[in-house]
């Protein structure tokens, strides 16, 4: 699979997952993640998924400032529902990174190890994403904004051109590399633009 040069330029995340060291997945558990094993997932590489990618780092990175991240270990709540704009395509990076999963995620061994009911949708949160530590209690608030960086202009003159068919071969190769340019700038030139994804530490559910 060749892939943009930029991809292996993007920050990765290794996280810690019991599971895997259980059943002899991983050395010590330790599995790591980079920008290119999300757009396999997704099958395309594109502002949502990046800022999905972006967006998870940021959470857990606040999440376990003292370590490795768990994976399996936290719980993600979405404001809204799971069919509602690109909110499903962010679950699934998000779920790929932290394990979280719905009702159909792992069940668990002997009430351990569960991944199910960890990925929400719906839930009245007071933010557009939350991940929530299950062993603390801790959270975080996030969102994000790739509006922040801006397509460039020829996008829009050659997208009606592509979803027409009436695109030459030179087109639709100018367009994929504008495409791709933006996603670059989102995930390597404003990896630590605050205004890009906003995260804020939040309570504990429940907590006065």
């Amino acid at each position: 699979m060749n892939t943009p040069a930029f991809f292996d330029a993007v920050a990765r995340i290794t996280l810690h997952d019991p599971l895997a060291e259980l059943l002899g997945a991983a050395e010590n558990g330790l599995i790591e993640y980079g920008y290119a094993d999300a757009v396999k997932l997704a099958g395309h590489s594109c502002p949502t998924v990046a800022g999905a990618y972006l967006m998870t780092l940021k959470a857990l990175g606040r999440l376990y400032p003292e370590g490795t991240p768990e994976r399996g270990g936290v719980r993600v709540e979405f404001d809204a529902p799971q069919a509602e704009g690109v909110t499903g395509v962010i679950a699934a990076v998000v779920g790929l990174l932290t394990g979280a999963a719905g009702d159909g995620g792992f069940k668990g061994l002997a009430g351990r190890y569960s991944r199910r009911n960890l990925l929400l949708f719906a839930g009245g949160t007071d933010s557009a994403t939350r991940f929530t530590r299950l062993d603390t209690g801790a959270g975080v608030a996030t969102s994000c904004h790739p509006d922040v960086v801006p397509a460039h202009a020829e996008l829009q003159a050659l997208m009606p051109k592509l979803l027409a068919g009436a695109a030459s071969d030179a087109e639709r190769e100018e367009f994929g590399r504008h495409w791709q340019m933006r996603v670059k700038r989102i995930l390597i030139d404003h990896f630590n633009d605050p205004a890009l994804v906003v995260c804020r530490d939040v309570p504990p559910l429940g907590a006065v």
